[in-house]
């Protein structure tokens, strides 16, 4: 039943059907194979009469010739990753489940939200203008449907519409959402929905996603309180503690942060779509058991290094710290509770957080996302079955963020450059300007999955491989900076785990079929790049 829901599979590359097309035209009229000609000279056959057949029954047999990977970094380029890219009709990955079903499903749920709202205006010249963005939705939900090539992104005044239009014409013109990489598919399918409200007159700023986003938040209510009154006063160390103790307690704090901070990655509205409240709490568990069980489906684990590190900064007078923001609402919540407590200790004096400037992947992060939770913290009403204690150490806890911004100690950035179909392999070509802005930072945290992705180039890259050859010039590049990938595996891409890492790979997909897509596994993972030295741009 599921094979006939997806779309068939395409050809591999339209490219290489024309280049076929074009050598049976140009190529001689002789037909090589193991059987003498016929009296006549030709091989009788119905679709090539009159071409000559030579028997090859003495030239050596043909060989299987096999790639050699990862591709040198001259042949690397967006259509061709260093390993081979996961690709829409590739029925044994995630890609063929994301475009065939996924994303349809995403847009439809999209779609209806700008129902709701449209059944709620009354201004005539609103609600025609949000009509024709529902009409543009429509028309992209059939493009994806009837796996169309990709056009030209329209100019509707953002910064990155050039970036945009220069991968597809220089690599992608004529690809179709199947057989494009996935990760530039699914990147521009987000920035077509994007463009359906950027170019209207008065629903620029619409967010599709943002009711689920708080409606995910709202319903974590357990995990989020479970976090306040922990942490709605500054933290404070026992009393008659020693040296080498305060800094054992440290590390166990930190060790437990870092958890909550990686494990909140699970919450994808993306992935999540259908779960139930009780699956939500599953996944939000932070108590310290479930931490201490879960420690173990951490498969590349760089905890201890990530430490040292943090250590390495509180020694210099604390350092400059940047999350690069993956989901909004709990996992947001829960990179907040970590940036507090990287201050508090004296780890980091300064946080910068980055998001998206518009709506990306259901649920990244975006400046009204930002915004709405701290507010929501301090004076909302999204918990109506709390104690008062609970309301009270939430709006403690937002009143110190909003403080930390006041200060300077927080600070939120949202470049061009994150919404793009580029991964971060380009970032020190394609913006340097962010790549400068991150060389001077002590420590970026990556979060989520699709950052990974795009740290990785989203390839077939085998497990065992590091880190560190995996993210290319964001390790190698003078000036790179340290960098952490915090993620829980939601999709076919998966690096770091060791020499044994790919009998362990093969072992779980015997074992645990789909382990790749489930959330049950982790990434902690330490580039320690070249930092310090000075950048240069050719």
């Amino acid at each position: 039943m599921a094979d006939s829901y997806f779309p068939p599979t395409p050809p591999h590359d339209a490219d290489s059907v024309d280049h076929q097309l074009h050598n049976d035209m140009s190529a001689p009229n002789i037909a090589l194979n193991g059987a003498a000609p016929p009296p006549n000279g030709t091989t009788g056959t119905k679709d090539a009469p009159g071409r000559m057949s030579l028997k090859l029954s003495h030239l050596p047999s043909r060989q299987i010739i096999k790639p050699i990977y990862p591709r040198s970094p001259s042949a690397v380029d967006p259509n061709n990753p260093p390993w081979p890219a996961y690709r829409g009709y590739h029925e044994y990955s995630f890609a063929y489940a994301t475009m065939g079903q996924r994303l349809p499903t995403i847009l439809g749920k999209g779609i209806e939200d700008v129902v709701v709202t449209l059944n709620q205006e009354y201004d005539e010249e609103r609600v025609v203008d949000l009509v024709q963005c529902i009409e543009r939705m429509d028309a992209l939900m059939g493009e994806l449907q009837a796996q169309a090539k990709l056009r030209p992104i329209i100019d509707d005044g953002e910064a990155d519409v050039a970036l945009w239009n220069k991968l597809i014409a220089k690599y992608f013109h004529g690809k179709t959402f199947m057989n494009a990489p996935w990760l530039f598919a699914e990147a521009y399918k987000y920035r077509r929905l994007q463009e359906c409200f950027s170019i209207s007159k008065f629903w620029k700023s619409y967010d599709v996603f943002f009711r689920q986003k708080c409606d995910t938040f709202s319903r974590s209510n357990e995990a989020v309180f479970e976090l306040s009154m922990r942490f709605a006063e500054p933290f404070k160390l026992k009393d008659g503690l020693s040296p080498d103790q305060k800094l054992e307690a440290e590390r166990l704090m930190f060790k437990e942060l870092t958890q909550i901070c990686l494990w909140g990655n699970s919450t994808d509205l993306s992935l999540l779509i259908n779960m139930t409240e009780d699956q939500i709490r599953s996944l939000q568990s932070t108590g310290g058991a479930n931490l201490a069980a879960t420690e173990k489906n951490i498969l590349g684990n760089h905890m201890q290094k990530l430490w040292e590190t943090a250590l390495t900064l509180r020694s210099n007078t604390g350092g400059r710290v940047d999350f690069v923001l993956d989901n909004a609402g709990f996992e947001l919540y829960c990179d907040c509770v970590y940036a507090d407590f990287l201050l508090q200790s004296g780890l980091a004096k300064e946080i910068r957080f980055h998001g998206k400037r518009y709506p990306w992947f259901v649920s990244d992060v975006t400046k009204k996302d930002w915004t709405w939770l701290l507010n929501t913290m301090v004076y909302g009403q999204l918990f109506p079955k709390a104690s008062d204690e609970e309301k009270e150490s939430l709006r403690r806890l937002g009143l110190r963020w909003k403080q930390y911004e006041k200060e300077g100690k927080w600070i939120y950035e949202q470049h061009p450059f994150w919404c793009t179909g580029f991964t971060f392999w380009e970032l020190h070509n394609e913006a340097p300007d962010l790549f400068l802005h991150l060389s001077r930072s002590d420590l970026v945290i990556f979060k989520g999955d699709l950052n990974h992705r795009k740290l990785t180039y989203d390839c077939a890259a085998p497990p065992s491989t590091d880190f560190e050859i995996a993210i290319g010039s964001m390790a190698s590049a003078a000036g790179a900076p340290r960098i952490c990938s915090m993620r829980t595996i939601k999709s076919d891409v998966v690096v770091g785990l060791g020499p044994e890492g790919d009998e362990l790979a093969e072992r779980l997909d015997k074992e645990e079929p789909g382990w790749k897509i489930s959330g049950k596994y982790a990434v902690v993972l330490l580039s320690e790049g070249r930092p310090g030295e000075k950048v240069v741009f050719m």
